[in-house]
């Protein structure tokens, strides 16, 4: 059965519908599908989870998601671009009422989007707000330099196919009434993994840019995937990665010596796409306690008549 259930979660996609949407980003290579997978990983861990660590938090779906659930007693986030950092710097660390204010008040339109994204901000919380607008109007949500703004749209809408200003205030002003359980560090989520090696009773979530799609999604693409690994393999607690399924990080994992199985997602352009989860031990994936409704709740949304037919 266990190898019929890996079978079966890599020929379906998870109902992402059925996910809450809790970041305030739209973020290309974000990690909402993931969110049941990831339950069941921290779920597995014993004693239970002191730290979850996310060194390369984006729109941190999964740091968020153990916040509000109390998967983690404390989570810690790390981002090095610093227009993403300063939207978390914001909603964590400052001024939150005035951005959710902003966000509320601002009638977005082909010009006013340009004249804005156009000026130069004055302050963390005019950069948190400049950036949230950027990544809701430009193509996928993409914040490297060249990403064009959206014309068209979807429905017809154009611009603000993305802009849904009352759920942005939400979410935002929902993430800082837990702030206490989130602490936020603008930094190199590769230096951090390494000053963390010794840790235990901690687990990190390592999402870093992709092989592939990375230079074309991310300002800070340039990572060394291969001192990643080695840093990985040497933490003290666990650890759970996400990759592209490229022939370069399958070489890694077994040059590693680490356990990887494969999981079906689809990208913003509705594709479906095979992922690499990759551990020291996925025995929680393939050896799941099905008594967990954990495990029900994964099961029902991968198996949802809402869903595609397998590849």
């Amino acid at each position: 059965m266990n190898k019929d259930f890996v079978s079966f979660l890599a020929s379906r996609v998870v109902n992402v519908a059925s996910v809450p949407q809790r970041s305030p980003f739209r973020y290309p290579g974000g990690k909402t599908w993931l969110v049941p997978y990831v339950r069941l990983w921290l779920r597995s861990i014993t004693p239970p989870l002191r730290e979850l660590i996310e060194p390369f938090a984006g729109g941190s779906i999964v740091g968020l998601t153990a916040a509000f659930e109390n998967l983690a007693k404390k989570v810690t986030l790390i981002e090095l671009d610093s227009d993403v950092a300063s939207v978390w710097k914001t909603i964590l660390h400052g001024d939150v009422e005035w951005l959710a204010n902003r966000v509320g008040t601002f009638g977005l339109t082909p010009d006013s989007a340009r004249a804005l994204l156009n000026l130069r901000p004055r302050g963390t919380k005019e950069r948190a707000f400049m950036t949230i607008v950027r990544n809701r109007v430009q193509r996928g949500g993409i914040l490297a330099p060249g990403a064009g703004v959206m014309k068209e749209g979807e429905n017809g809408k154009g611009i603000r196919s993305r802009w849904y200003p009352t759920t942005l205030q939400r979410r935002m002003l929902d993430i800082a009434r837990i702030r206490n359980r989130i602490r936020f560090v603008e930094g190199d989520g590769l230096a951090y993994i390494e000053r963390k090696l010794q840790r235990k009773n901690v687990a990190f979530f390592i999402d870093p840019p992709y092989t592939v799609a990375g230079r074309r999604l991310y300002t800070h693409s340039d990572i060394d995937h291969e001192r990643l690994f080695r840093l990985a393999k040497r933490l003290g607690g666990e650890f759970l990665m996400t990759y592209d399924d490229s022939p370069e990080i399958r070489r890694l994992v077994i040059d590693s010596r680490l356990d990887c199985e494969t999981v079906l997602m689809k990208n913003t352009h509705n594709t479906k796409m095979l992922e690499l989860l990759i551990g020291r031990n996925l025995a929680w994936l393939r050896h799941p306690d099905t008594s967990q409704p954990i495990f029900r709740e994964l099961f029902a949304q991968t198996n949802s008549d809402l869903l595609d037919s397998p590849l």
